[in-house]
């Protein structure tokens, strides 16, 4: 029976009720030990009785096993996995130990926990009780988080559990958190009486004053108090000052388990040392220790531990409660802790033992010894392959210091800090890295190898790039890169290859020269090496330099030879600072199938964003929409705080072109915040804003944020094509001097990269600054151009600008034609703010155009991400392959295809494949 806790129960209530009705939720239980959190759990199950509930626990000993948790919750539906995406199936039974291939990014095993807890609530409601969080293995922790927050349409319901103060599990961002308070003092009054019913006078209020309303303390403090009273001795006085109810409580058991003979407390120690262990590992390693199952009995009798039938062969072995675990072992000499670790070793002598026997033999052993932390690292190595990079941190760390000899303990530093960074632990990573290389103040002979200190400022740089500045970055990669260029060659271009990347992004003109001057140096010169260097021309204002080897470098990756993820994802933009935007799109798209087939989930939002972006400049702004959307999304849930930021100036971008002002200006905003660590990524913001106000009218505003895009350090970036959008506000404003300031840099570069898209737009601002006799020829010549592409939002502006000169110049009718022509295309691509202005001039002819051929395609009346599972599912797919592509649910798919298909006007998938083909 729960005493009190009225509201907690109702939460919990309304929970199940949202399962039972098709709906999701999640909640985090948090307080201290005994306050209840368990026992809320137990309720949980209780009511959830007519539901499938599965239930899991953290176990301590278990918390450097990668996958541990996650086993011990999914287990019984193993059989299951037949029906996940293979990818995803393929990467859980590695993550439990079933198969030998390698998990290539972590939160892979998350969508594939998705699918398998999705897959699990299509036969009813299905209900997750996780106890004892902070306990759990960071890697099984990181899965369940991930599958919590995408399940967005299925009837589950996952409650946590979590100790305050314990680890890095509470609070846990994006889930709603109850924290327990204590008792109030009725119900713990009520709950001392029933424990200790002839307890009166100031002993009872002691106990009620000393327990503070936790649950765990009442009943302990009053159960010790009946026992010494039943025995005829008088009850002791309770311990005085601040010592949390807790702390009160591990006195106790202390205190119960001190007054056990000697091997019964051994046997407990041997229990708390290895909570998953079975009764017969615990009897198999009481043996090499002289004590035997008899042993057990009066921690029986005294309700310390409780043996049972469990999954372990033999029975199992279970502390009451875990501050019992905790007093039993902590009151142990180290001495004898460590003769208990030793003999764990030896009884875990099979196989699939081989972890637990390395953390044994490692907690054996008080100092170096290289045998254990070789075990250690081969430990670290299983973990690796099965995607547990928080485990294969732990033991590289310690088998770093077992490790005798000095450079295979730096390494195996670099290997712990590398896999820190891979879980998202970035404090840690900074911190192995820097023990690795070391202190920078000794004498020279004792200095690191250059390669360990290189890989050391390379994670530093990794980490700093998110939490400081992509400059501070970009400096620290290139201090890590400069020894070892001659002697480590392709260390150091991996290494400069991602600085002259965070030099690109942090604007800063100097570091990317001196990244590129450093790769001119490196032998054999990769295409990847060559179009950085070309970048670094590029940037600098020499296009007719630059542009040929970043041309090539696209070309090269859309043929297949560009290299890994990284080396694609560059020549993707690449191709984009050329303006070879549809080799970009080719590349980038593979790149984007690529990840999403093999389940790089933490990739995908670096690669959607420079998607999103060559399709923002080709004018394709509901695809670009959808991937950003998406791509916020899944940045947000796993946690890459600044990728979200990039991705929102993209968003700002594109809420300007559709006339959204409160968005754009909101978006720009949170962007601009970070305008000194990332101007480049600033500068788009300011373009969005730029852009805004040149739509609205707005030319004076307009003209003074442009000319910070086009005078700032990203000018000879993607954002050279925000020169057209200055020219026409300072020409507008009525600034010819100021419009006429950057034209011809973006000039210099059309005809370098000889696009016609590139030169169309030159031509256009040469139009706008032209005297009468020439304007109307470039405005031509620009239209001309734009017919040799697709670019329907470019041509429709240079339509725009083209027919408000012929207004001015009295040529209705042609006037008329190319007004006409720029306002159904504006309102096809919903850009409703420049097509408000096209409208604008058409009435001015005295023309009252109403036709809205937006408002005819229906695509465009589809949220992204319905127009995202639209598009997928026209393309035949089903919503379980829809779903391993969106990293969703399938029930999540279903769901935006059945709010997708009234707006569509379609009752059958098969009428989605029409429709989009003509949308």
């Amino acid at each position: 029976m729960i005493l009190g806790r009225i509201a907690e129960r109702a939460r919990i209530d309304d929970l199940l009720a949202s399962a039972r009705t098709g709906h999701r939720g999640a909640l985090l239980i948090t307080g201290e030990a005994g306050i209840g959190k368990t026992v809320l759990l137990d309720y949980a199950a209780a009511a959830a009785a007519d539901l499938r509930v599965l239930r899991g626990v953290g176990m301590e000993s278990e918390a450097e096993l990668p996958f541990a948790g996650l086993h011990l919750l999914l287990y019984p539906y193993l059989d299951r996995l037949g029906a996940l995406p293979g990818p995803q199936a393929a990467a859980l039974r590695t993550a439990f130990g079933l198969d030998e291939a390698t998990v290539g990014d972590r939160f892979l095993i998350g969508a594939a926990t998705l699918s398998l807890l999705s897959e699990l609530s299509g036969d009813g409601p299905l209900v997750c009780l996780i106890d004892d969080t902070q306990w759990f293995d960071r890697a099984s922790l990181d899965a369940l988080l991930f599958a919590t927050r995408r399940l967005h349409a299925d009837p589950i319901a996952m409650i946590f559990t979590a100790r305050d103060g314990d680890g890095d599990a509470a609070p846990v961002p994006g889930l709603d958190v109850l924290r327990l308070a204590a008792l109030d003092t009725e119900s713990a009054a009520s709950l001392l009486d029933a424990h200790a019913r002839g307890l009166a006078g100031p002993l009872r209020e002691r106990v009620l004053a000393e327990s503070r309303g936790n649950p765990l303390a009442v009943i302990e403090l009053a159960t010790m108090l009946n026992a010494l009273q039943g025995d005829g001795r008088p009850a002791p006085p309770l311990p005085i000052g601040a010592l949390p109810a807790a702390g009160h409580v591990q006195d106790a058991f202390q205190a119960q388990i001190a007054g056990l003979p000697a091997a019964t407390r051994l046997l407990l120690l041997i229990a708390a040392a290895d909570d998953t262990a079975g009764l017969q590992v615990i009897l198999n390693v009481g043996t090499l220790l002289g004590v035997s199952v008899a042993d057990l009995e009066p921690a029986e009798q005294a309700r310390l531990v409780v043996l049972s039938d469990g999954p372990t062969p033999g029975g199992s072995v279970t502390f009451r409660h875990p501050l019992i675990r905790a007093a039993a072992y902590q009151a142990a000499p180290h001495a004898r802790r460590f003769q208990v670790h030793e003999a764990f070793a030896r009884a875990l002598d099979g196989e699939h033992d081989a972890d637990r026997r390395a953390w044994h033999l490692a907690a054996a052993t008080p100092g170096p010894d290289e045998e254990v932390a070789a075990e250690l690292e081969r430990a670290a190595r299983r973990a690796g392959r099965r995607g547990g990079a928080t485990a294969m941190m732990s033991a590289l760390e310690r088998a770093a210091q077992l490790s005798t000899d000095e450079t295979r303990r730096a390494w195996r530093l670099i290997a712990a800090a590398r896999a820190a960074y891979d879980a998202g632990l970035a404090d840690r990573a900074v911190e192995l890295a820097g023990r690795a290389a070391g202190p920078t103040d000794r004498p020279a002979r004792t200095l690191r190898d250059p390669s360990v200190t290189a890989e050391a400022a390379w994670i530093r740089a990794q980490v700093e790039y998110e939490r400081t500045s992509p400059a501070v970055a970009a400096a620290l990669a290139l201090d890590g890169a400069t020894p070892i260029a001659a002697t480590d060659p392709e260390r150091a271009v991996s290494i400069l290859t991602e600085a002259v990347w965070c030099a690109r992004d942090a604007g800063d003109h100097d570091l990317v020269r001196q990244c590129a001057a450093l790769l001119e140096t490196v032998e054999p010169r990769a295409p990847v090496v060559a179009g950085l260097i070309g970048f670094r021309h590029l940037y600098d204002g020499r296009p007719a330099v630059g542009v040929p080897p970043m041309r090539e470098l696209a070309e090269s990756a859309r043929q297949g030879k560009a290299g890994g993820f990284v080396e694609r994802l560059i020549a993707g933009f690449a191709g984009m600072l050329v303006a070879e935007d549809e080799i970009a799109t080719e590349v980038l798209e593979s790149l984007v199938a690529d990840v999403r087939e093999q389940g790089a989930v933490g990739w995908l939002t670096y690669t959607l964003e420079p998607l999103a972006i060559v399709r923002l400049l080709r004018g394709r702004f509901m695809d670009a929409d959808a991937g950003v959307t998406e791509a916020v999304s899944l940045a947000t849930d796993i946690g890459q705080d600044m990728q979200v930021v990039v991705l929102n100036a993209i968003a700002a971008w594109l809420a300007a072109v559709s006339g959204d002002e409160i968005s754009c200006r909101s978006l720009a905003a949170g962007v601009l915040e970070h305008r000194t660590k990332h101007p480049t990524n600033a500068a788009l913001a300011s373009w969005a804003l730029g852009l805004l106000h040149l739509a609205g009218g707005r030319f004076d505003e307009a003209a003074a944020r442009l000319e910070e895009v086009c005078g700032g350090p990203a000018r000879h970036d993607f954002l050279i094509r925000a020169v057209p959008d200055h020219v026409e506000a300072a020409v507008r404003a009525g600034f010819p001097e100021q419009a006429a300031r950057h034209l011809p840099t973006l000039s210099d570069w059309a005809e370098q990269t000889g696009r016609p898209h590139a030169i169309a737009l030159a031509r256009r601002c040469e139009a706008l600054l032209a005297d009468e006799d020439a304007a109307a020829g470039h405005f031509t010549a620009a239209l001309e151009l734009h017919e040799r592409d697709t670019r329907r939002y470019d041509e429709a502006r240079t339509r725009l600008a083209y027919g408000e000169w012929l207004r001015r110049h009295r040529r209705r009718t042609e006037a008329k034609d190319q007004l006409a022509d720029a306002l159904a295309a504006f309102e096809r691509l919903g850009a409703r703010t420049w097509a408000s202005r096209a409208r604008a001039e058409l009435s001015a002819l005295g023309d009252r155009p109403s036709a809205h051929p937006r408002a005819l395609d229906p695509l465009a009346r589809l949220t992204p991400q319905e127009l995202q599972v639209v598009r997928l599912a026209a393309a035949g797919m089903s919503n379980r392959e829809i779903a391993a592509r969106l990293f969703l649910s399938p029930r999540t798919v279903g769901h935006h295809l059945y709010k997708a298909y009234p707006k569509l006007g379609v009752t059958r998938r098969m009428e989605l494949a029409q429709l989009v083909a003509h949308g």
